[in-house]
């Protein structure tokens, strides 16, 4: 078994490394990755790609993302505390190793293998591989972002520490439409998801679902300068350009739903989602003036129409959003896994990580007493 790593998505075919991700997780694709490499996840913006290609008898059974970080940003996995204690101590946190989909919070696929192939084998290889390269340079560490659960247990199996997290998600439970899932609403929950429908429709606001293949450049240039206000009302620049989203377009319009909030005539906001196997990822969103209910509409009940219409399991609206809880997302946990080359500071780590995984099962507890739905009896 051997490694390669890539500097570019440029060095691999597309079919090939797709054979390799599979149809299912849309984030893991090369039209992904590719554009974020081309426009936004480059080395000049302190992502530089070296992803890990394995081979074995010649032949690729396994890739996995990988770049070489110098800050935390666009990560939402929060590790600036540790940077800072590094820094206080005189050492260097950056550069590191990461793992993961550039800005993409969206638990799924990290390492993908080749059906067949010993997955345990290639994993531990994979992190052996990684913590050699690491002993052997400037790098501090190693962190795989919003990996599946079996991918993080391995992980802790090669000795990684696990971090978790909580997202709030949607699960169909077989719904046949949207009142069917409200009746399982208590009858205070139920009244209030259907009073912001209603405002909606009272402030004249009307909503187009459009698919990807019929979204012209007028809607994407339209959708990007509301996502740009979601950033400029927070004092801050966004990451990603029209050339990322106007390249997706291209490559994989199949995966994109965009919903398009109209008043008078006018788009007045938009909400772009991903088109898994079995799952809507819910991800951009914007709006030029606020309307009441507008957000909640957008960006879920409008996604949760398409769920339900379309057959999908499972609604990931992304990271944060505790008003999720009243809407019937339901508080899930999410895994990062890992390796610190100063054991020192890893066992530091590592105590921490035992207080914060006590606290957020405490959290899940709690949130989950909040959620909409009637008590069993």
């Amino acid at each position: 078994m051997k490694a390669i790593q890539l500097d570019s998505l440029t060095q691999i075919d597309r079919d090939q490394w797709n054979s390799l991700a599979g149809p299912n997780y849309p984030f893991l694709r090369h039209e992904f990755l590719s554009a974020l490499e081309c426009r936004s996840a480059s080395t000049e913006t302190g992502w530089q790609p070296r992803h890990l290609l394995i081979y074995e008898q010649n032949e690729p059974v396994a890739l996995m993302p990988l770049y070489l970080k110098f800050h935390s940003r666009g990560e939402y996995v929060f590790d600036y505390q540790w940077a800072e204690a590094y820094h206080n101590h005189h050492l260097a946190y950056y550069p590191k190793w990461l793992t993961a989909i550039p800005f993409t919070p969206c638990q799924g696929t990290r390492i993908a293998i080749k059906t067949g192939a010993d997955q345990r084998r290639i994993v531990s290889f994979i992190a052996s591989y990684i913590k050699e390269t690491i002993a052997d340079t400037g790098v501090s560490s190693w962190h795989c972002l919003f990996p599946d659960f079996p991918t993080a247990e391995q992980l802790v199996s090669e000795g990684l520490s696990l971090r978790t997290g909580i997202q709030f998600q949607w699960f169909n439970q077989g719904y046949r439409d949207f009142n069917d899932y409200l009746d399982g609403f208590s009858a205070s929950k139920r009244k209030q998801v259907k009073r912001e429908r209603r405002r909606i429709a009272e402030q004249s606001v009307q909503f187009l679902q459009i698919s990807g293949k019929d979204i012209s450049e007028q809607d994407w240039e339209a959708f990007y300068r509301f996502y740009q206000m979601t950033y400029f009302k927070r004092g801050m620049q966004p990451y990603l350009n029209i050339g990322f989203f106007l390249e997706i377009a291209e490559t994989m319009p199949q995966n994109l739903l965009l919903i398009v909030a109209v008043k008078d005539g006018d788009y007045i906001g938009a909400a772009l989602s991903f088109i898994g196997n079995d799952t809507l990822y819910g991800r951009y969103w914007g709006c030029n003036e606020d309307y009441h209910s507008l957000h909640f509409e957008a960006c879920y009940y409008q996604g949760l129409d398409y769920c339900l219409a379309n057959n999908l399991k499972r609604f990931d609206s992304g990271a944060q959003g505790e008003h999720k809880i009243a809407r019937g997302f339901e508080p899930v946990y999410t895994y990062s896994a890992h390796w610190i080359k100063d054991r020192r500071f890893a066992s530091a780590i590592d105590d921490f990580l035992e207080w914060e995984t006590a606290e957020i099962q405490k959290y899940r507890l709690q949130a989950e007493k909040h959620l909409p739905f009637k008590q069993q009896t």
